[in-house]
């Protein structure tokens, strides 16, 4: 289908004869009894391409289908969009589609060489969650780059940005009370070598490394107006030596503790016989419920090391008390209590999938959604039990591998192809999964150990980025790859265009 180059590639395309004519890449959008609020909401899909509105632009009319369809439909972000003689035509059954079918209008439009062929689209996305991960305490990213890959989630129809806020090399938003978590928690030493006396070198340049509540709420808003919705993650009980190092009395042995500069897993984590630490996850969590609207919090779960647990007295005492069978046993108990805090504020909660393991005693409740990391295995296991599931498998969805096997390439963990990424399905037939309808879609994932700047970043994510976003919106037997590789070549103009750096080796 050549000329009609949009990606995600739309789930019907039918090209007609003949071509509507450009001269300028501007819009001029109409439609009767819209609001100021969705107009300007129509016109920040087309700004995320680059393209502005202009009173004598390309015509883009948008009509929303308030009275037909049935219940289900008026939910869906479908759209049906056209272009014929008199311009672009826009139709849909909410905002979300009409925001869905601008966007690939803006699409149409960027990659038109002086004409837009005469076409007409139905679409539709084959899964709900379609989300983009991105890791600010590895590597502390600013706001105006977070604000460029919600542009960037937006144009390719991403609808989930998943912020991890916390880990073990940052805690980056700040908690009335535990001033610390900030103060202390956002600053680590990076260097591996004495900064020179001169200042010639910029590492030891002191920047605030937190977000404030106000860049927090500028985010959410940014990320509203192009029909994203943020997932703020705050990991437990592992992943937390930013936060012992701000309070040491909330570990089992402490201290002292530091801001790891590290990579890997690391053994010290929460006390779990402590019932103080629920008393700051609550400070947290109620802080992150308000200044997050959406309806879900992340907490984590991976790779905590039960070894502390092991020889801690209170640790062992709360065994005891909750009849537990082994150390490893307690993080199924914490998280049962964690989750309770997280619905108390009206939030549902997320979890890595450890949060399956080892729960004999502690059954994971039955509203927590498992993303499944290990492979698809936990998403499999956790549909089983009725759970809801995001998957996000290693070797298919995270961005932050290498895009191909060379010393010479950025990038760590390993290798995945774009081939590899476009291809992952979260409901695969292969998978055999008994529920596939409790798997609620994908995110691709990118983090940011060892990324020194934001480019290095986009090299690492695009054009695999683009991949996963097809991969999530299409169906699995509408996919293409060898399409996508002739459709990825022009769009990486666009991304070129947009201020984007990619990865433009081989793809498979």
């Amino acid at each position: 289908m050549k000329q009609i180059e949009i990606i995600p590639c739309p789930s019907s395309i039918s090209k007609k004869d003949g071509f509507y004519t450009i001269s300028e890449k501007s819009i001029a959008l109409s439609s009767l009894g819209i609001n100021k609020e969705f107009k300007e909401k129509m016109a920040s899909a087309f700004l995320c391409a680059g393209i502005k509105e202009s009173i004598s632009g390309i015509p883009v009319n948008i009509e929303i289908k308030t009275s037909l369809g049935d219940e289900e439909s008026q939910k869906t972000e479908s759209y049906e969009l056209s272009v014929d003689k008199k311009g672009i035509k826009v139709s849909a059954f909410n905002e979300k589609g009409a925001f869905y079918a601008c966007i690939s209008a803006s699409q149409l439009i960027t990659k038109a060489q002086g004409a837009i062929p005469f076409v007409e689209i139905e679409d539709k996305a084959a899964y709900k969650w379609r989300g983009f991960l991105l890791d600010t305490c590895r590597t502390f990213f600013s706001t105006d780059f977070i604000k460029k890959m919600l542009d960037a989630c937006a144009l390719h129809k991403l609808n989930i940005f998943h912020w991890h806020l916390t880990d073990d090399q940052g805690w980056r938003f700040e908690v009335p009370g535990y001033p610390r978590l900030t103060e202390v928690g956002s600053v680590r030493q990076d260097h591996t070598m004495p900064e020179a006396e001169d200042g010639f070198y910029d590492e030891g340049e002191k920047i605030r490394r937190w977000y404030t509540d106000q860049e927090i709420k500028e985010i959410v808003d940014y990320a509203a107006e192009r029909e994203i919705e943020i997932v703020p993650e705050v990991e437990f009980p592992g992943h937390t030596s930013a936060l012992l190092a701000s309070y040491p009395n909330f570990g089992c042995t402490g201290g002292p503790y530091k801001v790891e500069n590290r990579w890997g897993i690391f053994p010290d984590v929460l006390c779990l016989g402590n019932d103080e630490i629920f008393t700051i996850y609550k400070a947290a969590l109620s802080k992150i419920a308000e200044l997050f609207p959406g309806k879900y919090i992340h907490i984590g779960g991976d790779e905590c090391l039960p070894d502390r647990w092991a020889v801690c007295p209170k640790c062992r005492e709360r065994m005891k008390k909750e009849s537990l069978d082994s150390p490893a046993e307690l993080q199924a108990w914490a998280t049962v209590k964690i989750t309770e805090i997280v619905e108390s504020l009206g939030k549902t909660a997320i979890g890595w999938d450890e949060v399956l393991d080892n729960n004999r005693h502690n059954a994971l409740p039955q509203d927590v959604i498992v993303q499944s990391w290990r492979g698809t295995e936990g998403g499999i296991k956790a549909a089983e039990r009725n759970h809801r599931v995001i998957m996000s498998p290693q070797d298919r969805f995270y961005l932050n591998l290498k895009n191909k096997k060379s010393y010479e390439e950025p990038g760590r963990l390993g290798v995945t192809t774009t081939h590899k990424t476009y291809t992952f399905s979260p409901s695969a037939k292969e998978l055999k999964l008994a529920k596939p309808e409790l798997i609620l879609g994908g995110e691709c994932t990118f983090w940011a150990e060892k990324i020194t700047s934001s480019k290095i970043a986009e090299y690492l994510l695009f054009p695999r980025f683009c991949a996963a976003s097809e991969a999530l919106w299409l169906a699995e037997d509408k996919k293409d790859f060898e399409d996508f590789k002739e459709r990825i070549e022009n769009h990486k103009k666009l991304l070129h265009k947009l201020g984007f750096l990619y990865y433009d080796g081989e793809l498979e």
